[in-house]
Formats: structure tokens, sequence, C-alpha cells
């Protein structure tokens, strides 16, 4: 009876998001206190439906219970318990189930941390959460219910697809989603702002934290997936600008913009219209994300379902979604104009022209990412690759590494160029002397490592400059934000020193031969055939030698599925600060014993993961700033007087 219980826990659930959607906005327009004090418990209770439910699924695939087809199609008998577990996930409907789950986590999280705020502003908030968990309840109970049963039952299952029995499914949906699904915060925010026809520094101040808490959690799990294409997919990249890829990089180009510009909001009372609009695009590009990964419009290794109705079922929620957003911001657009006067030359413009170059970049990656589509729907194929992709945002990000730290430096409403020169003059001489000894130490770099070395030395002294001038004197939000500005210096100088300076060599290698690459001797030792849990291998043994001293021992596999009956490549790895050594075992191609062997040297890769971490903390640490909470609950009074004398 386990699925039938599940199935009613998620009909309770969809339920309960329709009463959420319903009562506590009710309760606004009639100025009925009962039902705005409904929003609260029925978030919590949403959430603890919606948990019971999805614990059930887990337990169903614990118990390998292939009477349920989607734990038959995604599950057999020979799966270890903890990818039994993450295959809760590791396909459509259960991970439809989950992005459910963690929209009822963010709402439960809203309804306990939003004591600052008045029932007013909280019945709107969590009222437009309703209406977006009810969209997707009803999308997991119509259209990808995963309680549905198969009779007869089969003796055993299809298997968890190879490339998903990895520690990467385990950890990189749940987090993605979480900054997937966080991004709905800032939405129901501003469009419960827009609802009430008073957007104010009160409510760009209290979605702040929520905005900063969402990329961060989106930024980590990007990091993870390019973590998770780099050591699995076999082929040493850790980004290849596919379509599915593009679709969690487009909402976290749209939420960097909007923290930038959300500072200009709550501090000069500026670009309001701009901050609602760039929250309402923020979400949006979510749901279009998740429609081109489960539309079967595109194909792609991370895509999880080609079913066309889910697709125009998830279409029509975005219509609705952003359609309706949209509406209502044109109704309340004379609402939205700045009060906050600025100069030219002030933080301000540096802020928006920051805000306005992530705008620009994320609708370059949507245009490159759809174009192909609307070629293909009237029979032409086209491709957009990583050269239109790599150069664009090429020429997007240097204007943006040249103005970061300009930005950090100006004082707000006004400010003289030349002071701000002057202030920048000793970052300037530290960045020009560091970037020459690296170029020397790394020599030759291109025209484009070298700028990227450069960029990056630019943002880190300055930064650090900036930690010394204005030390005790940083609020947590400010840490925050270095830290992530840190976070960008490390990244980018990974990535120009990896894409600019890497080695790559493929060979065919006998056992005992011995390859000399870049200072190391690779000797391949042969390779012996190992049964391994549910999969059989084929594994390489290789020693590695510099200068005559043995520095790691590598066994690259060749996996092989009885179940699905497919080939996985799992590369090796000998991890290190500066560089990684990458070995790939390719086919057998000889009776000798000899093996396709692919060789990487990837100088500081890991700089960009540690770079993308930084970042993470960086918006973390920026959403625990408690001066948005207070400044909440100190003009929660004044709301309450406000709405009663209207």
């Amino acid at each position: 009876m386990l699925a039938e219980i599940g199935q009613f826990t998620l009909v309770f659930a969809l339920l309960l998001s329709l009463l959420l959607t319903v009562l506590p906005l009710y309760g606004y327009f009639t100025k009925n206190n009962s039902l705005m004090h409904t929003a609260r418990p029925l978030a919590y209770l949403q959430l603890i439906f919606l948990l019971v439910s999805f614990l059930i699924l887990v337990s169903l695939f614990i118990l390998q219970d292939f009477s349920v087809t989607y734990v038959w199609r995604n599950s057999n008998l020979e799966l270890p318990l903890r990818y039994r577990i993450s295959a809760t996930w590791g396909a459509h409907e259960g991970s439809m189930l989950l992005w459910l789950l963690i929209q009822a986590i963010w709402t439960g999280a809203v309804a306990f941390f939003s004591k600052s705020l008045s029932r007013t502003q909280i019945a709107r908030v969590l009222s437009v959460l309703g209406i977006i968990s009810l969209g997707f309840a009803a999308f997991v109970f119509f259209m990808s219910n995963p309680f549905l049963r198969s009779i007869p039952a089969p003796f055993d299952g299809n298997d968890l697809n190879p490339l998903l029995q990895d520690i990467g499914l385990i950890i990189h949906p749940p987090i993605l989603y979480m900054g997937y699904v966080g991004l709905s915060v800032p939405f129901a925010i501003s469009i419960a702002a827009l609802i009430g026809g008073k957007i104010d520094d009160t409510w760009i101040r209290w979605s702040r934290p929520w905005t900063n808490a969402a990329w961060g959690f989106l930024t980590f799990g990007i990091v993870l997936g390019s973590w998770w294409a780099y050591y699995e997919l076999g082929w040493g990249g850790w980004w290849f600008w596919d379509p599915v890829e593009n679709a969690s990089f487009l909402p976290w180009l749209a939420g960097t913009a909007l923290i930038h510009v959300q500072a200009v909001s709550e501090k000069r009372n500026a670009f309001r219209g701009w901050t609602v609009l760039l929250a309402i695009l923020g979400f949006s590009l979510s749901v279009l994300g998740t429609f081109l990964v489960r539309s079967g419009v595109l194909t792609s290794v991370h895509a999880f379902a080609s079913d066309p109705s889910r697709g125009v079922f998830v279409l029509t929620l975005l219509a609705i979604y952003a359609g309706g957003a949209l509406f209502l911001y044109a109704i309340r657009a004379n609402k939205l104009k700045s009060q906050g006067g600025f100069q030219l030359s002030s933080r301000e413009t540096l802020l928006l022209a920051n805000s306005i170059i992530f705008s620009v970049a994320c609708f370059m990656v949507l245009l490159g990412t759809l174009f192909p589509l609307f070629f293909e729907a009237f029979g032409k194929k086209i491709s957009v690759g990583p050269p239109y992709f790599g150069s664009m945002f090429f020429m997007m990000m240097v204007p943006m590494t040249v103005l970061l730290p300009l930005g950090m430096y100006y004082r707000w409403q006004k400010d003289e160029m030349k002071r701000v020169l002057q202030q920048l003059l000793p970052s300037l001489g530290v960045t020009l002397l560091l970037a020459m000894v690296i170029w020397f130490m790394f020599k030759p770099l291109n025209l484009k490592a070298s700028l990227g070395v450069f960029g990056a030395s630019w943002i880190f002294v300055s930064v650090l400059l900036y930690f010394k001038q204005y030390k005790g004197k940083l609020t947590r939000a400010v840490w925050g934000m270095q830290i992530a500005h840190i976070g960008v210096a490390i990244y980018l100088f990974g990535v120009s020193m990896t894409e600019h300076t890497d080695f790559e060599i493929d060979s065919l290698m006998l056992p005992g031969e011995v390859k000399t690459v870049q200072g190391y001797d690779i000797e391949f030792k042969g390779v012996e055939v190992k049964k391994i849990e549910n999969y059989q291998a084929s594994q390489g043994h290789f020693v590695v030698s510099k200068n005559g001293k043995v520095v790691a021992e590598m066994n690259p596999q060749k996996r092989y599925y009885p179940k699905k009956g497919n080939p996985m490549t799992e590369a090796a790895i000998d991890p290190g600060f500066t560089r990684d050594l990458y070995i790939s075992l390719g086919e057998k191609i000889n009776e000798q014993g000899g093996w396709a062997v692919r060789i990487y040297i990837k100088p500081f890769i890991r700089w960009m993961w540690g770079g993308g971490i930084l970042m993470m903390l960086g918006g973390f640490w920026a959403a625990s700033d408690r001066r948005y909470f207070r400044h909440a609950k100190q003009m929660k009074q004044k709301n309450i007087d406000q709405y009663l004398k209207a």
C-alpha cells in the first residue's frame, strides 16, 4: 500500500497548494485576518505531505518494489543501495517530485523566517508561492506521477542509467534544484509587492537574502555539474555549452544581474522597475530550463524526458507565471519610477552597467541555445557551439572585469573619477607586476589567456586592498560580496590557464610501453577484468613517474553494465594544486593488449571549482546579514497601520 499512500499524500499536497493560493490572497483583498493567518499553517502542511510522499518513493526504491513503474524502469536487484536512493530523482518523474518538495521547502522557509513581516505581506508572498506549487503539483500528479503501478509486477527492474550511477547524481540535482526553485522566492516577493501596489526599499531589502541564498545554491549546483561532466564523461572537458548546461546557466546570469541591481534599489531607491523585471526573468528562465530539459525539443546527455505533452504543460505554466507577472508589471509600471537621484560618475552607474552586462550575456546565451530550435522547426539544421559562446562570453566579460573593482571604490550618488583612480593606482601597479610574473612563469600565453590572467589579478588585488582599507567597517553583506569577487578572480585565473595551456595526447599503448608527457613518464602496465558491484570493468593500470620517482598509480576503467548493455568510460585523475593528470581508457585495439589511451594535463583546473565554491560561500555569507530582517521588523507595524487606514 506504500504507493497508494504516496498517491494520497501527493493529492493532499495538491489540495493544500490550492488552498494556499486562494485563502490568504482572498483574505488580503477582503481584509479578513483569519484567512490571512492560514498562510503559514498551509505552507507547513504542504511541506509535511510532500516530504512524506517523497520519502515513500525513496522507500519503494530501497524495498525494490518493481510493481511501481517508475521503480521498475530505474532500478534492478543488483543496484547498490546508495544508487537505489539516488535513483529516486534519477529520472523525470522522481526529479519533478524532488523539484516540488524543494519548492515546498523554500515556501516553508519563507513562512518560518518571515516573522518580521506583517500578515498582509506574508499572505501575498505565500499565496504567490502557492500558485507556483499548485502548477507543478498538478504537473507531477497528472503528467509525471511516480506512483503508478505495473501489473503484473516484473521480477527484476530495467536498471538506472549507468551515467547516473555516480556520487555526482546523489548531490548535484538536489543542490541545483535548490538554486533553480529558490529564484521563485524573489519572484514571489516582487509579485506580492506589485499586488499591493507598492515597491519600496523594505520589499527589496527583504528579498536580498533570499536572492543571495538561491544564487549561492545555483552557483554550487553548476560547479558540481561541471565537476561531474569532467570526471564522468571521459572527454576531459568541464563545460561544453550543451543546451541543458545553458538551461542552468541562464537563470544564474539573470540572478547575478539581479543581485547587483538590488544593491542600488535598496540603498538609493533607484532602478526598482529593473529589479522587479530581473526577478521575473530569473524565475521564468528556471521554468524555461525545465521545459528544455523535459520536453524532448533537444538531445542532451543531461536531458530527462522526451514527452511533448509534458513540454506543452510546462510551457503553459511558463506562459501563466511569466505572462501574468509581466501583465501585472505593466499595470503597476507607474509606481515603479526611481526616486533616488545620482550622477553618471557614481557607484549606481557602475552597478547598473554590470547588471546590464550580465543581462546581455544572458540574452546572447539564450539566443544561441534557442536559435537552432527555431531553425529545426522549419526543417533546417544549424549548429551553435563553443566558438560562438566562447567568443561572445569573452567580449561580455572583459568590460565586467574592468568595471568590477571600480564599482567597489566609487561612492554612492556622486563621486570624482580622479579620486577613484588615485585609490586604485596601487592596485594597478601590483596587478601589472603579478600578471607579468605569471606570464613569464607560464609563457607563452595567448591573448585570451593573458587578458584573463590580468583580469583575475586586477580583481584579486583590488579586493585585497579594499579589505585592508575598510577592515572593521564591513557588514556581512559586503564581506559576502567581496568573498564572491575573490571567487570570480580565482575562477577566471583557472579558466584562463586551463583553456589555453592544457595538453592532450591520444595514443595506442601496449603493456610495458612508456609515454613521456610534459616531464611525466607514464607506463602502461596492462588491463585486467574485474567484477565490481553491478558491472564488469576492464581496468587499466598506469604508473606515473617524474624524475625517476613514482608520483601516482592510476586505474582508469571501461565499464560494462550487463542490464543496459552499453560500455561506460571512467577516467582516472591524479589531482594536484597546480594541475590534474587525467587518463581515459578507450577501446582495445589489437590482440597484443594494445589499448587506445587519452592523456591530459590540465593546469589549474581545480582553481575554477575553488573559485565557484568561494562565490557560493560569498552568497551564503551575504544572505546571513541580519540587518535585512531587522529593517523588515521595524517596518512591520508601520505597514499594519497603513493597511488598516486604507
